[in-house]
């Protein structure tokens, strides 16, 4: 197996292609890497590139009008953003981020749609993660309607975790305010309680890990059925 290869089935979708459909795919990839907070697209904005995630994390944010975003779902390694494109979505409903830095395997929207158009697998795979997106926006929003802010902290500390696979992760207040829709002093005051239980460390723009399994302690049961819901 070339490195190439190797590299784009990191994928777990792509992996999950019979090989025909992959290596049709494979020849239109460019490999890119995103900074943390980069943006690959904002709501209303026409996708013109389909994002294989390698490594990392994108955010999926539901945009108000006054400009402010609440996170509906996250994308890492298990799937992909921009795949109704291929089934002829032009434009966005959700503006994506990178959340944390990755890498992704990219490949235009046009040539996305005229390969899918011939290849079943590839259609099926777009019409599949959707579902998965949809139902991740479903349970986040019960999430955030019904969870205390401490449960949902844990979990999408959780969710970040299985993405950076890495218990460092470089997060600042702020940014895990808008991920969460609550107030910068809410995340201060839950960060500070987690810090006094042992189960991670806090410095500027950094969150350490400490406990995995004080932090499944805490997490409401969201993290458990995503997880399972975002098999391939």
């Amino acid at each position: 197996m070339d490195t190439q290869t190797r590299d784009a089935q990191a994928n777990k979708l792509l992996a999950s292609l019979p090989l025909g459909d992959f290596q049709v795919l494979r020849a239109h990839f460019v490999t890119k890497h995103l900074a943390q907070g980069e943006l690959l697209f904002d709501a209303d904005d026409e996708v013109d590139q389909v994002y294989f995630p390698l490594s990392g994390m994108i955010s999926l944010l539901s945009v108000l009008q006054n400009g402010n975003g609440v996170e509906t779902a996250t994308v890492g390694r298990e799937g992909v953003v921009g795949a109704m494109a291929g089934l002829g979505l032009h434009r966005s409903h959700v503006k994506a981020v990178a959340q944390l830095e990755s890498v992704v395997a990219r490949i235009q929207a046009a040539q996305f749609r005229k390969v899918a158009a011939s290849r079943p697998a590839i259609v099926d795979l777009c019409i599949r993660y959707n579902e998965v997106l949809l139902s991740q926006a479903r349970i986040t929003a019960a999430c955030n309607l019904t969870h205390a802010i401490e449960a949902r902290l844990c979990r999408w500390l959780l969710q970040t975790y299985d993405r950076a696979e890495s218990n460092i992760l470089p997060l600042t207040q702020e940014f895990l305010s808008e991920m969460l829709g609550v107030r910068r002093t809410s995340i201060t005051d839950v960060a500070m309680k987690m810090q006094n239980a042992g189960a991670i460390s806090y410095s500027r723009g950094t969150i350490k890990i400490v406990a995995l399994e004080r932090l499944k302690e805490v997490s409401c049961e969201c993290y458990e059925t995503m997880r399972e819901q975002a098999a391939p």
